[in-house]
């Protein structure tokens, strides 16, 4: 673990600290310095020395009853700190010589307060521009020509190890839960090598690695060093402890000073690798015997840092902008097929691969408006709806991205094999219908850098790890995580989706209003026509008949023949027009629905029939008709219609058998009329029920063909369905549902 907890007394380290709050302790609020120089508080209000901590190897102070101040060869150095302070961070203030020994002089403000800092300078310290220009020119060559992260991050620790001359550097990266990975290394023989194990995130907490993030460089000495305390403790202006996140010389946690001796390292230093305002990894340098690197070196290796920064996130940037290029291209292809396709979820899984490759997936489905399509290797359609149902009782999200599905979903260790990844896309509001990806389990063995648990003393403290060999874990449930770019990708098809979804609905939205409109037109022309032509047929069979009533005499038997002609053809176009005025009727008239014997209307309907069709032999087989509720008039026509039907495409039959019934079997029960007639050809069952539409010659059957439509559009109304099913010469049977059917 790096450091973690701090506490402003004791200061000396303890053997075995209490870990229980390291990852909550405030480690920036330290109460103490390292013994490599001196650290003064200065009140800018009168320029007093508030608090101060000198170490032997400080620079001297004068000591008298107004207190501390700077002896007067360092007091030029430490001038103007009011302009001379940035508002955020240290500063280096310059040089200063005291009785032969050399002092770097550093600044930083600390709440109200200044900060300034006197580090001793080793022998051999020059700290010139051209002795660290010589070391950075080479490393600048080396980390630009380096073409990957893992290239540069090698260039990195083998020049800062060469730069500062200690034992072992290592570049160690954090994933997305703080563990941390060393990726590159360079050392003697003096250390262990530990490239390619991992740390958890315990081992730097949050506090650290924020410490980190707003300092980028940390010297630690000596681990058995003995801290110099911060007199007085708290700060005189805030009555708090000093805030020394961007100091030089802080002393840090006890336990980190045990972890180190641990970890058999007596001296350390880190350097920040920044992404943007994000801690991406730290350069961390050991060696097993004490040691001080030069002010200048670490100026060198921070701007080392600095630069593999940028070339980290040039080359991470790079690479992110060509996969998304890639997927780019992959989503273009796939909404081009969508937008061809007449469905957008045939244009989806028209080219499967496409679709896999969009979010580099071994597997996808397609779950829309109760509808599932797979592609690729996936679980089971079984599975897959448990996996919608789980989707769908979630917190709602557009896109939703997993790398191990059986954490979040309980029982998805069943399907491990195909989907311990999901990726998801929610592409309605108002059905459980998604996209979603799939990858399999990869089973992955991870090195870790000693037991990853913490260790427990009797009394349930926590301590430093004691062990750093290496302690291997095989995690399983796990697949390979989505990168950023496929859950990008993922999100703007799922957008494209939900856009042509809209487009087609407005569309249909639109076309349907249009329709309604016309069909209104329709109804009322129709009305209108069929209305006003009544008047005239009856006429011309009025008069025709007149006519051959009072001309008889003088009429040829051609004569008396054309004018029987027009009275049969004015006769069957009044019928038509009736029929055509009852099929408007049918759809403006308001339906009243009420509580109706299906089985009196039969009855009456036949008795009337039976005068009609007297001479012909007909087996009637009428079986119990449950009520229903429905508008007895538009009822009453609906069952004239299939019985004059049934009558008629029966004659021939001896004897014609016409049954009426009730099928409980059927969903929700249906009425039935079945004869032994001519039947139909099933392949045009699709025209039975059109207006005007005939199955058979118009000379073979009397008829206007708008009957069986009437019947429809009635049904059809009363929220019910129609439908027939026939054998050519073998008879037909005519279904039809009503609610509220009493059972």
């Amino acid at each position: 673990m790096a450091e973690g907890t701090v506490r402003h007394a004791p200061l000396s380290p303890e053997p075995h600290a209490d870990l229980t709050h390291c990852d909550r302790e405030p480690i920036q609020y330290s109460s103490a310095i390292q013994p490599e120089g001196s650290l003064l508080v200065i009140d800018p209000r009168t320029g007093a020395v508030i608090q101060s901590a000198v170490a032997s190897r400080g620079a001297r102070l004068n000591t008298d009853d107004a207190g501390v101040t700077l002896a007067a060869d360092l007091t030029a150095v430490c001038g103007d700190l009011q302009s001379r302070l940035p508002e955020s961070g240290s500063v280096y203030l310059g040089a200063a010589r005291d009785e032969g020994d050399t002092f770097h002089v550093i600044g930083h403000r600390a709440g109200p307060a200044f900060v300034v800092e006197l580090e001793a300078a080793p022998a051999g310290d020059i700290g010139g521009f051209d002795e660290v220009y010589r070391h950075l020119r080479q490393v600048l060559d080396k980390l630009q020509r380096a073409a990957t992260v893992e290239a540069i991050a090698a260039v990195a620790a083998a020049e800062v190890r060469r730069i500062t001359g200690l034992d072992r550097a290592l570049v160690y990266r954090f994933d997305e839960a703080w563990n941390g990975e060393v990726v590159a290394e360079d050392r003697n023989e003096r250390l262990p090598s530990y490239l390619g194990l991992r740390f958890p995130a315990s081992d730097i907490p949050a506090q650290a690695r924020e410490l980190y993030r707003k300092n980028r460089l940390r010297l630690i000495a000596d681990a058995n060093y003995a801290p110099v305390p911060i007199v007085p403790a708290l700060n005189p202006i805030t009555n708090q402890p000093l805030d020394l996140t961007h100091s030089v010389l802080r002393s840090v946690s006890p336990v980190h000073l045990e972890y180190m001796r641990n970890m058999g390292t007596m001296a350390s230093m880190s350097i920040s690798l920044l992404r943007g305002d994000r801690l991406w990894g730290l350069i961390s340098c050991h060696n097993a015997e004490p040691a001080r690197v030069p002010f200048h070196i670490r100026n060198a290796c921070d701007f080392v840092g600095q630069v593999m920064s940028m070339q980290i996130a040039a080359k991470e940037a790079e690479g992110l902008a060509e996969r998304r290029h890639k997927l780019r291209v992959v989503q273009r292809r796939l909404l081009s097929a969508m937008a061809a396709a007449e469905h957008f979820i045939d244009g989806l899984t028209t080219n499967p691969d496409d679709l896999l490759a969009l979010a580099g997936a071994s597997g996808a489905a397609v779950v829309f408006e109760g509808a599932c399509k797979l592609a690729g290797l996936t679980p089971p359609l079984e599975q897959v709806k448990e996996i919608v149902t789980w989707l769908a009782a979630g917190e709602k999200q557009d896109v939703l991205a997993t790398a191990c599905l059986a954490r979040s979903m309980p029982g998805a260790e069943r399907f491990k094999d195909s989907a311990s990844g999901l990726l998801a896309v929610a592409i309605s509001q108002l059905y459980d219908s998604f996209v979603i990806w799939f990858r399999p389990e990869v089973l992955k063995n991870v090195s870790w850098g000693g037991d990853p648990t913490k260790p427990t003393g009797p009394s349930g403290q926590i301590h430093p790890r004691k062990s750093f060999e290496t302690w291997r874990e095989t995690v399983r449930l796990q697949a390979i995580p989505w990168y950023d770019a496929e859950i990008d990708a993922a999100g703007e098809l799922r957008s494209a989706i939900v856009d042509i979804v809209l487009r087609k609905a407005e569309e249909m939205a639109a076309l349907s209003e249009k329709l309604t409109a016309s069909n209104k037109e329709l109804e009322a022309f129709s009305y209108s026509v069929s209305h006003d032509l009544r008047a005239p047929f009856r006429h011309i069979v009025g008069y025709a008949q007149l006519l051959k009533k009072l001309e008889a005499a003088s009429l040829s038997e051609k004569g008396s023949r054309y004018i029987d002609t027009i009275v049969e053809s004015a006769v069957s176009a009044g019928t038509l027009v009736d029929n055509l005025l009852s099929y408007s009727q049918m759809g403006r008239s308001t339906i009243r629905s009420v509580p109706v014997e299906v089985g009196q209307i039969v009855r009456e309907i036949r008795q009337r029939m039976a005068l009609e069709d007297a001479g012909r032999k007909i087996e009637w087989r009428i079986g119990e008709l449950p009520r229903a509720m429905a508008d007895p008039m538009m009822l009453r026509l609906v069952v004239q219609n299939l019985l004059e039907n049934a009558v008629k495409f029966s004659r021939g039959r001896d004897p014609a058998v016409i049954e009426v019934g009730f099928d409980s079997q059927t969903q929700s029960g249906a009425y039935f009329v079945r004869d032994n007639g001519v039947g139909f050809d099933m392949a045009y069952v699709g025209k039975l029920f059109g207006v005007f539409q005939r199955l058979h010659h118009v000379g073979e059957f009397e008829g206007t063909g708008i009957g069986l439509a009437n019947v429809k559009r009635i049904i059809g109304r009363h929220r019910g369905s129609v439908w027939a099913v026939g054998e050519l010469n073998k008879g037909a049977t005519i279904y039809f549902t009503l609610p509220g059917v009493e059972a």
